[in-house]
Parts: C-alpha cells; sequence; structure tokens
C-alpha cells in the first residue's frame, strides 16, 4: 500500500460496529507505521480495526458492521505523531503532581526482561486507583535523551491516559517531567521536550520542599474548528464564540482551541448556575467523544470572575481532574480572545488550585505554576505479573 492521503481504503475482516474499542490503532499526521502486512505514510487520520501492538484507543465512529469497512480519512490539524509500537519501560518509576493532577514518569529500556510493555491494558493497570499506583497518565522518557551541559537537556517524550490511549502533550505532564529531571540532575535549569510531534522549552525556576517552580513554553495557540479537527456542521459563528448545540438542543458558546492538543472552552455566565461540576459531568462527555469531533478533545467550562478565569475541566481519556495545564491555557487563551480577560499574565483557578498563564497578543503562551514530588520507587512482582507478557 502506498502512501496517500485524502483516499478510503478497504480492509477484510470484521470490526467493531459505531466505535473503535480498545485495541484500536491511530495513525496520526507524518506518522510512518509498520502493521503487517501493510506500511502506511500518510498526512491524515485513519482508524484500523483489532490489531496486535495497538497504539491507542482514539474516540472514531464507524457508520456500520461490515466486513469491508471503508475508512474515513480525517484532517487532524495539530502536529501528532504516535511514534510506532508501544514502549518498553523501566519498572522503576517518579511519581508527582500539579496542583492533584498527577503523572508517573517511566523511562524506556531496551532488552531488560525485568520491563514491561505500554500497551492499553497495562497503561489502565498501572493508573488504577486501588490495584495500581493512582495515576492520571504516564510520561514515557524515550531513549534519545541527552545532556547539552548541566544545565541544559534534551528529551523526547510520549505520554498516555488512563485508559491506555495515547495522546499529544499534557502541561502538567511536562513540568512533571521537568521536576523527575531536575532531581537526577539539580543543577538543570533548561529542558528542550519533543512531545507529540512539537517542540517546548521548559524552565525550572527553583524547588522549595520538594515543591518546584517550573514553566513551559508551549508555543502558539490556534483557533477555530480546523484546530480541533472539528465536522463542517458542528460549531455556527464566523469567529469566536461559536454557537454549539448540546446534548438537550441548547446552545452552548464556545471557542475551539489548540494548545498542541485539542479543547472546547464553554463559556458560562459569572452570575448564573451553569458553570458547575454537575454541568460538567453532562457536557464534558457528550462534547468529549463527540462523533463530529473524531480524535476526541478536552473540554472545559470557563468563566472570569475578580480579573482572573476559573475552570472546571473534563479531559479526553481521563475524565475530571482538578488541573490541567493545556486546559488552564486553552481557557486562558478562550477569555482572553473573547474580551472576558487582557492579554498578558493571567491566573486561572481550578479545583485543584491556581495556574499562571501568559497569553501574548500573538498567541503564544506561557505557563507556570509548581509541582509537588510525591515518591519513586518500583513496580513490584505482584502487579508485573498481572501484566501482559513482554515478547
Amino acid at each position: 500500500m502506498q502512501g496517500f492521503s485524502f483516499l478510503a481504503c478497504s480492509l477484510v475482516g470484521r470490526f467493531p460496529s459505531h466505535r473503535a474499542g480498545r485495541n484500536t490503532l491511530q495513525i496520526a499526521p507524518q506518522c510512518l507505521i509498520r502493521v503487517h502486512p501493510f506500511n502506511l505514510e500518510f498526512n491524515d487520520l485513519l482508524s484500523l480495526g483489532s490489531m496486535q501492538g495497538a497504539l491507542c484507543r482514539p474516540k472514531m465512529h464507524f457508520q456500520e458492521d461490515i466486513r469491508r469497512p471503508e475508512f474515513r480519512l480525517l484532517r487532524m490539524t495539530d502536529p501528532t505523531v504516535y511514534l510506532g509500537t508501544r514502549p518498553r519501560l523501566s519498572r522503576h518509576f517518579y511519581k508527582a503532581h500539579g496542583l492533584g493532577n498527577d503523572y508517573l514518569v517511566f523511562e524506556v529500556v531496551e532488552g531488560d526482561q525485568a520491563s514491561w510493555i505500554a500497551t492499553p491494558e497495562n497503561v489502565a493497570m498501572v493508573c488504577g486507583p486501588h490495584r495500581g499506583l493512582a495515576s492520571d497518565g504516564l510520561v514515557v522518557v524515550m531513549l534519545d535523551q541527552s545532556l547539552r551541559s548541566p544545565a541544559h537537556a534534551v528529551v523526547s517524550l510520549r505520554m498516555f491516559n488512563p485508559d491506555g490511549s495515547e495522546f499529544e502533550r499534557s502541561g502538567n505532564g511536562l513540568r512533571v517531567l521537568a521536576a523527575y529531571l531536575s532531581g537526577l540532575e539539580p543543577r538543570l535549569s533548561v529542558i528542550d521536550a519533543k512531545v507529540g510531534g512539537g517542540e517546548v522549552r521548559i524552565h525550572v525556576h527553583g524547588m522549595t520542599d520538594g515543591t518546584f517552580d517550573i514553566s513551559v513554553e508551549m508555543g502558539v495557540a490556534r483557533l477555530g474548528p480546523e484546530a480541533i479537527g472539528a465536522g463542517s456542521g458542528l460549531l455556527h459563528g464566523e469567529s469566536e464564540p461559536y454557537t454549539l448545540m448540546g446534548p438537550e438542543g441548547e446552545k452552548l458558546e464556545v471557542v475551539p482551541v489548540s494548545i498542541g492538543n485539542p479543547h472546547v472552552v464553554i463559556l458560562t455566565d459569572p452570575q448564573e448556575e451553569s458553570f458547575s461540576e454537575e454541568r460538567l459531568s453532562v457536557l464534558g462527555p457528550f462534547i468529549a467523544s463527540h462523533p463530529d469531533i473524531p480524535a476526541g478533545t478536552n473540554v472545559q467550562l470557563a468563566r472570569s470572575q475578580h480579573g482572573r478565569g476559573q475552570a472546571c475541566i473534563w479531559e479526553r481519556g481521563v475524565g475530571r481532574t482538578a488541573a490541567s495545564g493545556t486546559s488552564s491555557c486553552a481557557v486562558a487563551v478562550a477569555l482572553v480572545v473573547t474580551g472576558s480577560l487582557p492579554f498578558g499574565a493571567v491566573l486561572i483557578d481550578m479545583p485543584g488550585g491556581q495556574l499562571s498563564v501568559s497569553v501574548h497578543n500573538s498567541l503564544e503562551i506561557t505557563l507556570r505554576g509548581p509541582v509537588t514530588s510525591v515518591m519513586s520507587g518500583t513496580i513490584e512482582d505482584g502487579l508485573l505479573a498481572k501484566f501482559e507478557p513482554v515478547s
């Protein structure tokens, strides 16, 4: 099969109806992936059915259950790259959180039988709250890390949700990664990280009693339906805010934002009861898995009060979270471009605490806030024995 774009293909075999399931494979922009006997290279998103070594579980939708399904190629504007097969990880981990949004950091290893593969099932088990390590996701450090100097590191990363799916990037996950590397090299102050098909720069400003002050240059935010890969019929209007029809036919004012990953920010009236966790529990899953956003999206309720932003967060592949770095960036951008807050440094309050987001008039974003170390340790044999075997 040759490289192609904006075409449809068919494969023999039975696939799950309506929505791709646990072992769905996702191929994303500029990604070269080999799945025997196919070799695919293209610039848009294709969903294939259940296969060994699946990369992630995207929220894809099929029209019907047929033996020779015809797949839609879906325009994806974010430079997300899923880098081949699932990585083999060390048993050793580091855990930290940004305002209650916690991540585990693992390093990739080679040829170590005391290791495990980050399959969707294994990742979900590791992140489990009772039988695992309890986490909102994994940050995986690839093998090509290097130190340009004691103060400057260069790393490549992959990130995984607690449901086992792979995603583009996390602002808090990036800052947790910086805390981990800073613990290995206390002189470290600058980290260049390749993640989700792009590059970001992270700064470690200091550490007091196990809590780090860390900022991330998140890049330039993008606006509009194309920024989140939305279908043409989902959003109505010419510019921000757009109108999106809610689950009960209500009109929602929304701002679609990409911070290297997709977000739909729902604007709410500061004086109304529409800003609530109960409302989020309805709108979050409805929009996050909306069929007109095939790759899924993160969702926020947002409002401005007393010169700062407030957000409730529903993360794709996670659900409710106490805080989120990219979500706070998306909320800041949405409130600024709609005139609720001025350009410059914006404080975003979330259930877990407060992050600072600087929004330049070019929409260049910098995220800053605390990261608290929790623990480091080793996965013991009892949990390791439950994993899918290393092959």
